[in-house]
């Protein structure tokens, strides 16, 4: 089901403010899709897509103003509870307690509910400012957007130390941010909004102040580098730690997702598949071994021993010398 692009697409589409006509039936689509999506979840234990799709596709009902089934609400609240949420967490949990508060603000469930949504937005603000990392990132660069999102939504941003903290890490890094999923989660916290905001925009006739850029293309570097590219499996049934590590050329500007194509050229049996997301696209398979979330297990990115790369595949640019590890993980 392709809940969380339907979902991002009727956000965008009522921060618009369209005619009511034009996305009557895609809100009837949205909705046939979470049913869809459900059905996953008595087979696996989780939603076919994500509990972080899942949780997009609730929110933009909300924001619509459609009741979403008190069942649905209470699997995600169980699964919030109990730690089903991925690697991806932050994220997730972020997404989920923008929709718990949309759905009790516009009062779409009952006075027991929205207790109990109350109470686990509370838990989840209070845990993502304890998770900050000492750079005020809260996740990684692009889970920062989403929790600011929730103290904002929730109006803890003037009290929560960790708001102003998040903010400047923030204002460090927006060249991670360029695409335009990235943008649109980074863009309303910087003016001071979340997405529960677009419930209350007063929809007002504008002129058209949308002008093309003229954006010359960026300028090539010239010359190769060399990185070192090494995978390992940190999974009790494999039988070793490390199962590549090779120098790979590839040209001076190549990104991560550059290098892993350069080093399936350079030799045959170094294998990789991705996953198209919002986000951009996403490892999910290399050297054989696949990443699944039933299992899971995830592609953990690293630029040392220790340190998680904050960007994506296609956006990083590592410099000559540099060692990327590939590392197979637990969540």
């Amino acid at each position: 089901p392709q809940t969380g692009r339907l979902a991002l697409y009727l956000l965008g589409l009522r921060a618009t403010c369209p005619r009511p006509k034009p996305h009557r039936a895609l809100v009837t689509w949205l909705k046939y899709y979470l049913e869809e999506d459900w059905t996953g979840s008595r087979r696996h234990g989780h939603p076919l897509t994500s509990y972080y799709q899942y949780g997009l596709g609730v929110l933009a009902l909300c924001v619509h103003h459609k009741r979403v089934r008190e069942e649905v609400i209470r699997r995600l609240l169980a699964a919030q509870h109990h730690g089903r949420l991925g690697h991806s967490a932050v994220d997730t949990e972020a997404v989920l307690a923008l929709a718990f508060t949309c759905l009790e603000r516009r009062r779409l469930v009952g006075a027991r509910l929205a207790a109990e949504l109350r109470a686990t937005v509370h838990r989840v603000s209070r845990s993502m400012a304890q998770a900050q990392g000492p750079e005020g990132i809260i996740g990684n660069i692009y889970s920062t957007p989403w929790a600011l999102q929730v103290f904002l939504a929730t109006g803890t941003c003037h009290k929560e130390p960790a708001y102003g903290q998040a903010m400047a890490a923030l204002l460090e890094n927006l060249d991670a941010f360029g695409t335009a999923a990235t943008m649109a989660q980074v863009l309303p916290v910087l003016h001071g909004y979340s997405y529960l905001d677009i419930t209350s925009m007063s929809c007002q006739e504008e002129s058209d102040t949308l002008t093309p850029l003229d954006v010359e293309p960026p300028t090539e570097m010239p010359g190769n580098k060399t990185v070192r590219l090494v995978v390992e499996c940190a999974q009790p049934w494999c039988f070793e730690l490390q199962l590549y590590d090779r120098r790979v050329s590839a040209p001076a500007a190549a990104s991560l997702l550059d290098v892993l194509w350069a080093a399936t050229a350079q030799e045959p049996r170094f294998t990789f598949d991705t996953q198209n997301t919002p986000q951009g696209p996403y490892l999910t398979q290399v050297l054989g071994l696949e990443a699944r979330q039933e299992k899971r297990n995830y592609w953990q990115l690293l630029t040392s021993r220790s340190t998680p790369l904050l960007m994506g595949i296609a956006d990083y640019v590592p410099h000559n010398g540099e060692t990327l590890i590939l590392r197979l993980s637990e969540w």
